[in-house]
């Protein structure tokens, strides 16, 4: 498979008009600049010689084999030539047969790794819950947070409460770093005792990260979270940072705020004592 790497043809391409044109805006930049995504447009309307008389936006068109496309954009990585934005929509917009090709890719051990962070993007554009179930699992065994986890997180949370009894299910199983994750999406959906559970176990465990889990059981809601969050305002071990967000959620769920504290020495305090 030929991968062209279009990204190059368009600098060549505009080379070529500012040196047809150049005068005419008398070598103003700021101006061409402008009119960059239109010149990008008439790029990719204007047949190409380089490929054989089509026009760029037209080239990937021509196929409908959603397999070899995929194959073909996986070619583009392992080759490090910029994958066409124009090859991604033509996969995407090829549906069922898109998502049934981009699913292997996803955890397979010889797909290149940008490869993979593609088909979950893409497969997020489609709107596919296919890959719940497997991203559950992926996150659930994450030995420490890393770019792909937080893209199955993400995917996750488009998917909306359809993702939440797989989430629930899968906690018993999680290791730190998947819990971690799962209560930063399951804090979304008030109700559950599994998650309030959770969010009170974790802003317990991770004493270095308070300030998150405090967020996360400010949007859950729920006021039994008010006598933790209460003495852990007052512990001394608190830092400011902390100390702000744990109030912060206090007052969210209704509380009373805590009488002000003193953190002299704690370097944010300091600063925004002088501010």
């Amino acid at each position: 498979m030929n991968c062209i790497d279009f990204d190059k043809k368009f600098e060549a391409y505009m080379r070529g008009w500012v040196s047809r044109n150049s005068a005419q805006y008398k070598d103003n930049m700021d101006v061409i600049e402008a009119m960059m995504p239109d010149i990008y447009l008439e790029f990719l309307k204007k047949p190409a010689t380089w490929l054989g008389g089509k026009s760029p936006e037209a080239y990937f068109e021509q196929y409908d084999d959603a397999q070899a496309l995929v194959k073909w954009m996986c070619e583009y990585y392992k080759q490090g030539v910029p994958v066409p934005d124009l090859l991604l929509e033509r996969i995407t917009a090829l549906g069922d047969q898109a998502e049934a090709a981009l699913i292997p890719l996803l955890f397979g051990k010889k797909v290149p790794h940008e490869a993979s962070l593609t088909a979950i993007s893409l497969l997020g554009e489609m709107e596919s819950t296919a890959p719940m179930a497997a991203y559950i699992d992926f996150i659930a065994a994450l030995e420490e947070p890393d770019e792909k986890g937080d893209m199955c997180a993400e995917a996750l949370q488009a998917m909306g409460e359809a993702a939440i009894t797989p989430i629930l299910d899968a906690l018993d199983r999680a290791k730190e770093t998947g819990r971690d994750v799962f209560a930063d999406i399951l804090s979304n959906y008030p109700g559950h005792e599994k998650t309030f559970e959770l969010l009170m176990e974790r802003f317990a465990h991770c004493t270095d990260r308070r300030a998150l889990f405090a967020s996360y059981l400010a949007k859950f809601g729920d006021e039994r979270a008010l006598d933790t969050l209460k003495l852990a305002a007052q512990d001394e071990e608190v830092n400011y940072l902390d100390y702000v967000e744990i109030v912060s959620a206090i007052e969210a769920l209704g509380g009373e705020r805590p009488v002000e504290r003193e953190f002299a020495g704690d370097p944010y305090y300091e600063s925004m004592k002088r501010v």
